[in-house]
C-alpha cells in the first residue's frame, strides 16, 4: 500500500552543488544518506546536514520530518568523499613515514657539525627530550567533535604535537600549552590562529574554508610556532616578530640537519649556520630569483661565487620568505 504521507520538496547544497530532492515526510534518514551517496560521493557516516542553524545528528530510523525538515527547506551537506579521504591517508601514510625516519635518524648519537667556516669546535645533539618526562608540552589534545571529521582532525594536532622539530623549540625555550585545539572556520573565517592566555590554550585551523579538506601541514605548523611566541609577547611588536622568526628559524634548522646528519645551534648568526652542498633545490631556487630581482650580486658571477656566497644567498632568500609568510600569518592571529 502506497504512502499517505504528505511529500518535501527540499534542496541539498554540497561543494556549490544543488540537489533537488522530493521525498515522502516519514522517509527514514538512512534512505536520504543513501540518496544523497550516490548524488555526491560522500558515505553516511561522514555526511553532515545543516539547516538554519541545526544539524541532523538523530537515529538513522528517524523519519526526515522529525529532523526539522519542512517543504522548501534548504540543506547544507558537508562531508568528504572515500575517495579523497584515501587519498588523504595515503598522503598522511607518507608523512607519518618520512617523520619515523627522521626521528630514527635523532635518536642517532651526537655528530659534529659541518661548516665551510671556521671551526668552532661545538657538537651539538639532534635528540629531543622525551615529550611524557618533559614538562614543555601540550597538556591536552582537544579536537572539536562537532567538525565533519574529529578523528582526521586529532591525528593533525597530534602530529603537530609530536613534530620533532616543534618538541625542540619548546623544550628549548621551556613553552608549555595547556590545550592543543581547533579553530572552526565558519566561526571565526579571518583567524588561522588564536593564543588564549599566554598558552593556556593554542587554535588552529586546520580544516580548509568548505571542510573539503585539511590545510598544508606546514602552514599550520608556522601559525603553530607563531601562537607558541604568544606565550612570552602578547602584542605584534618588535620583541614578538623577532621571537616568531627565531622561532621558525629554528624549525627550519633542525629539520634541516636532521636531513644533512648535522645540526646547527640557532644560537650562531645566521652567516655562521651549518652549510652543505646539498642544500634544497626550493631555497635555490627562491635565492636565485633574489638575485636576478636586483638585491643580490649580477648574474654573470653566480658560477664563480664562493661557497659562502652562496650560503649567503640562500639564507637570505630563506628569511625573506619567513618576514613574508610572518606578515601574512600576523594579519590572521588574534591574541586574548
Amino acid at each position: 500500500m502506497a504512502s499517505s504521507s504528505k511529500s518535501l520538496n527540499f534542496s541539498v547544497s554540497h561543494r556549490g552543488t544543488t540537489h533537488r530532492l522530493s521525498l515522502p515526510s516519514d522517509t527514514p534518514l538512512s534512505s536520504l544518506e543513501e540518496q544523497l551517496q550516490e548524488l555526491t560521493g560522500v558515505p553516511p557516516h561522514l555526511q553532515k546536514l545543516i539547516f538554519k542553524g541545526k544539524k541532523a545528528n538523530h537515529e538513522e530510523d528517524a523519519a526526515i520530518s522529525d529532523l526539522g525538515i519542512k517543504d522548501g527547506a534548504k540543506i547544507q551537506m558537508l562531508g568528504t568523499t572515500t575517495q579523497e579521504l584515501e587519498g588523504m591517508k595515503t598522503v598522511e601514510n607518507e608523512q607519518q613515514r618520512r617523520e619515523r625516519i627522521m626521528r630514527d635518524r635523532a635518536m642517532k648519537p651526537q655528530y659534529k657539525a659541518r661548516s665551510t667556516g671556521p671551526s668552532t669546535g661545538i657538537v651539538s645533539t639532534l635528540s629531543t627530550p622525551s615529550s611524557s618526562s618533559s614538562p614543555y608540552k601540550f597538556q591536552e589534545i582537544v579536537p572539536l567533535p562537532h567538525l565533519p571529521n574529529p578523528e582526521m582532525a586529532k591525528a593533525t594536532l597530534e602530529r603537530l604535537a609530536a613534530d620533532p622539530a616543534i618538541r625542540h623549540v619548546m623544550q628549548k625555550h621551556q613553552f608549555s600549552v595547556g590545550v592543543l585545539t581547533e579553530l572552526a572556520p565558519h566561526e571565526q573565517p579571518h583567524l588561522l590562529g588564536l593564543n588564549v592566555n599566554a598558552g593556556q590554550a593554542i587554535k588552529l585551523r586546520v580544516y580548509t574554508d568548505r571542510y573539503d579538506g585539511f590545510r598544508n601541514y606546514k602552514e599550520i605548523r608556522r601559525v603553530l610556532c607563531h601562537e607558541l611566541a604568544h606565550n612570552v609577547w602578547g602584542d605584534h611588536d618588535n620583541n614578538f616578530k623577532e621571537l616568531n622568526s627565531q622561532l621558525n628559524r629554528e624549525v627550519a634548522e633542525y629539520e634541516r640537519a636532521v636531513t644533512e646528519g648535522a645540526h646547527s645551534l640557532s644560537g650562531q648568526s645566521l652567516s655562521s649556520a651549518v652549510y652543505s652542498p646539498g642544500s634544497s633545490s626550493e631555497l635555490e631556487a627562491e635565492a636565485q630569483a633574489y638575485v636576478l630581482g636586483g638585491s643580490g650580486a649580477p648574474v654573470s658571477g653566480l658560477q664563480s661565487e664562493s661557497a659562502e656566497d652562496r650560503r649567503r644567498r640562500v639564507l637570505e632568500a630563506t628569511m625573506n620568505r619567513l618576514r613574508k609568510e610572518e606578515e601574512e600569518i600576523e594579519h590572521s592571529c588574534v591574541y586574548i
